[in-house]
């Protein structure tokens, strides 16, 4: 078939708009989509300046979602003074995976010329993942655990880099199934947490909502300025602009209810093109709604601080704590 735009040999066809795409106008439209993002979302502020810039940190692990969110936030603020990009990897302590996801972030960071950071959960937390898994006092998946530990790092490291917001590579297909999961489990306050967190617009930007996002002070804001993009074409965009993105899946990957909910959303996705778009449309506008009946002001949640660490909690030992000390306990 033929490229919609061009005549060229087409390599897509976006089922969800009916196009067919060549290369050079798939990857055109992947980048048009995440600047469309950072503008609807602005996450640029109007008092950025060369003088006073806004620090972003990526959360790069050096799989392709956030191999390509780092390639194209370069390529578009490398020379807006008002932008500066810091990469955040961490290593988990998988054998035989990390390493060389993060031989991915090196190899991108130095061809970009971005400050690169790695920490590791060895370092933080005296824990490996490998060890964690096989312990298990939680009886929990793997993921469970490498989420808690995860969101622990990315959010005191982007605190002691003086990031002004955390930017993370999560993609259409992640984020439609996140709406469907919380749907599914009834979970309004969640739809509402996850509109202030990482959803809602910030003030300034164009997104087609009536409300933004409440400000967080209890932790760096965080946005996913390619979660329009489904998840084939950010792959399809690595592979064709060679990126050295870590195309594998982590060993101890086992969320299983997710995957569930994946393999529904891809079957209806096949019958039905555009669901995606469609569930991230409507839940975007309800979110709004809930966040402004369950979010900001109106939240029950009292954030303090945790007995033990001294991060943002709602209870008296944070959750990442509490799991360190049952690992500590076997």
């Amino acid at each position: 078939m033929e490229c919609d735009k061009c005549g060229s040999d087409a390599v897509l066809h976006a089922a969800y708009s009916g196009l067919y795409l060549c290369e050079h106008h798939l990857c055109r439209a992947v980048e048009k989509r995440l600047r469309r993002r950072v503008r609807e979302d602005g996450l640029v502020p109007d008092d950025a300046t060369p003088e006073n810039p806004e620090t972003w940190v990526i959360g790069l692990s050096g799989g392709k979602d956030s191999v390509v969110l780092t390639s194209i936030l370069h390529d578009v603020f490398e020379r807006d003074p008002r932008i500066e990009l810091v990469a955040l990897s961490i290593h988990e302590g998988i054998e035989g995976y990390r390493d060389k996801s993060l031989e991915a972030c090196e190899e991108l960071t130095a061809a970009l010329d971005i400050r690169h950071e790695v920490v590791s959960y060895d370092e933080e937390f005296g824990v490996q993942m490998d060890d964690v898994v096989e312990d298990d006092p939680e009886g929990m998946a793997a993921c469970a655990y490498c989420g808690v530990f995860r969101r622990d790092v990315l959010s005191r490291y982007a605190e002691k880099l003086d990031a002004d917001k955390l930017l993370t590579g999560h993609n259409l297909d992640d984020e439609a199934q996140t709406a469907l999961m919380n749907f599914f489990e009834g979970d309004v306050d969640q739809i509402a947490k996850h509109f202030d967190a990482s959803l809602g617009p910030f003030e300034g930007g164009d997104a087609p909502t009536d409300r933004t996002r409440e400000t967080q002070d209890h932790h760096v804001p965080r946005a996913k300025p390619l979660r329009d993009v489904p998840e084939k074409e950010i792959a399809l965009y690595a592979r064709f602009q060679d990126l050295p993105a870590h195309i594998t899946e982590c060993p101890h990957a086992s969320e299983a209810y997710r995957g569930e909910i994946q393999e529904l959303m891809l079957g209806m996705e096949e019958n039905h093109p555009g669901t995606r778009h469609s569930i991230m449309a409507g839940y975007e506008k309800l979110a709004a709604l809930a966040a402004d009946a369950f979010g900001g002001e109106d939240s029950d949640t009292d954030f303090g601080e945790c007995d033990n660490c001294g991060a943002p909690t709602a209870r008296d030992s944070c959750r990442k704590c509490s799991l360190l000390e049952a690992l500590e306990a076997i």
